[in-house]
């Protein structure tokens, strides 16, 4: 694990926003190295405004999607509204259908099976939707690269407006409109969203258009906050206004699914944006990768809680199952690695044809946490073979992956996460050429984990009112993470203890100063330190803080991410 301490902000302008704000010098700190450095920025970043969002019509095409849906409105052509089989896919879904649903009647949702049509615009689709008569086509967090089959699509007399955020490739589909902020002639002032994010700017547009009240969109802010927080985008400019308002929906009036998710959770507190990510986005993914997509949409557009409640309840069975398949998998590609003596390349390739497609993107994830390197996770998937991929900080899986392009039958995504097919015979030339790419262009400290330090702590600076201000720099994500501290000349009060079922976890106070001041700290996945600590040397923490509740009772503590 490599510690990083990120560069001191500049003293001057940190002793000014101190002194503006009336708040502790390294709290100030942390604003500056956030790019907020005047009471302006500061006042916009603790309170995000929805009048700061951007004006829609700035994004390319904006006005002719708006004009599109007009028209089929006016001639009454039926709309079918695609997405992917993800948390994005679907919320995105969810949004616009139920938009355009409150005020047309012919609107109806599509989502791929994850199995027999795979990513994206599928041919599969587009026949669904000329054999029942839908001529417009709007696709959700998908369709940027579909060029084919929006070819396939126009023959049939189906007219198409894609919601994309993924980069484009060379030549754009033949759509209405490709409404996409990170298209190279879009000069849209924010790149960073989600699909959802593109598809509530389109609902936004629609509003802007008809002189409808922007307050009609507000119960639509939850859904836009869970893509946002599931798809790891920024959590900067829009995002975060989206984010921090959809986290109110969320804890002051949710629609009936997320009640209904809510009400199984043991969650006392506020959600934030870490619990979306971590409770409900996995189990709205989880209808996607174990059973069918579409009933994850059901549950986010039912307005009946009771029926909403039903839907929750098979939806945590899908998670459930999820959970012992992605374990078992994980176990597997792991003795994979171990078998093959795979341990010592510059990425981690594993293949099997009976693995479930649905965890393989989860299973990839898992393996980083064990051989921190760009990962994929093949499987079968009809005549081809499918992969999930996965990257470590600062390398770039998706422009690897278009340097292996010749083996490649299609692939897409972004710079950490990206999925791809190809053909069975041309695996063993991908698996080798790819780890060239990586061996080739991969930077020494890419490959050994990194802990990226805000700045350093005294234990004795931490209160009530420090965690109160840092708790309001919320939400947090890329690009806001949640601040890290270094501490040094730390010791053990003796009252350490391991925990969890096998001893995996840690349980300590910590103290600075012979002991005037000491605070509970919890290190998960730390087990393994525990005879280190026994040796009452002076240490070094990197951590986190948040709170503990027990009894009733809550009081702030440490959560470590690395002991030294």
């Amino acid at each position: 694990m490599r510690w990083t301490l990120k560069p001191i902000p500049d003293p001057i302008l940190q002793a000014k926003l101190a002194q503006e704000l009336d708040i502790d010098l390294v709290l100030a700190g942390l604003l500056v190295q956030r790019g907020v450095d005047t009471f302006a920025k500061a006042k916009s970043f603790f309170r995000p405004s929805l009048d700061e969002l951007h004006d829609p019509f700035l994004m390319k095409d904006m006005q002719l999607a708006v004009d599109r849906i007009a028209k089929a409105v006016a001639q009454k052509e039926n709309i079918l509204v695609f997405g992917d089989y993800d948390v994005d896919g679907t919320t995105s879904v969810a949004l616009v259908s139920s938009f355009l649903q409150s005020y047309y009647p012919n609107v109806a949702t599509y989502i791929p099976d994850r199995y027999e049509e795979g990513y994206g615009v599928s041919y599969q689709g587009i026949d669904y939707a000329h054999d029942n008569e839908f001529t417009l086509i709007i696709a959700l967090d998908c369709g940027v690269k579909a060029v084919d089959k929006i070819a396939y699509a126009k023959e049939k007399g189906v007219d198409f407006i894609v919601c994309d955020h993924h980069r484009p490739g060379k030549n754009l589909p033949d759509a209405v409109a490709i409404l996409d902020p990170k298209r190279e002639d879009c000069t849209y002032p924010y790149d960073e969203l989600c699909g959802c994010g593109v598809g509530f700017k389109l609902c936004q547009a629609i509003t802007i258009t008809n002189n409808w009240d922007f307050q009609i969109l507000i119960p639509y802010l939850d859904l836009v906050a869970t893509a946002i927080g599931a798809d790891i985008v920024p959590m900067t400019g829009e995002n975060r206004i989206l984010t921090y308002h959809g986290l109110h929906v969320i804890n002051t009036s949710p629609r009936a699914g997320f009640q209904a998710i809510i009400s199984q959770l043991d969650k006392k507190d506020k959600l934030t944006s870490t619990d979306v990510v971590f409770t409900i986005a996995p189990r709205i993914n989880a209808a996607g990768r174990m059973k069918h997509g579409l009933h994850a949409v059901q549950l986010l557009t039912e307005t009946d809680v009771d029926k909403a409640v039903v839907y929750a309840k098979e939806i945590e069975q899908f998670n459930i199952d999820r959970k012992e398949t992605d374990r078992y998998i994980t176990q597997a590609a792991l003795q994979q690695i171990l078998d093959t003596g795979a341990q010592d390349r510059y990425s981690t390739i594993v293949f099997d044809p009976s693995w479930h497609k649905g965890v393989i993107g989860i299973v990839a994830s898992r393996l980083m946490e064990t051989y921190y390197r760009p990962t994929l996770v093949f499987t079968k998937s009809g005549d081809f073979l499918a992969a999930s991929a996965r990257s470590v900080k600062g390398f770039d899986v998706y422009d690897a992956l278009e340097q292996c392009s010749e083996f490649i039958e299609q692939f897409g995504g972004h710079m950490y996460a990206a999925g791809l097919t190809l053909r069975a015979e041309n695996f063993e030339a991908f698996k080798n050429r790819f780890e060239e790419v990586v061996c080739a262009t991969i930077q020494n400290q890419q490959r050994t984990e990194e802990i990226s330090i805000d700045c350093r702590l005294p234990l004795g600076s931490i209160n009530g009112k420090f965690y109160r201000i840092l708790q309001q720099m919320a939400p947090f994500g890329p690009k806001n993470m949640t601040p890290v501290f270094l501490t040094e000349k730390v010791t053990d009060t003796g009252y350490g203890k391991k925990v969890g079922s096998g001893g995996e976890h840690l349980k300590l106070c910590l103290s600075q100063d012979q002991g005037i001041t000491s605070y509970d700290a919890i290190g998960f996945n730390k087990g393994s330190k525990w005879e280190e600590l026994q040796q009452k040397k002076l240490l070094k923490i990197a951590y986190s803080l948040d709170k503990n509740t027990w009894q009733g009772v809550s009081k702030i503590q440490l959560r470590l991410r690395d002991i030294q």
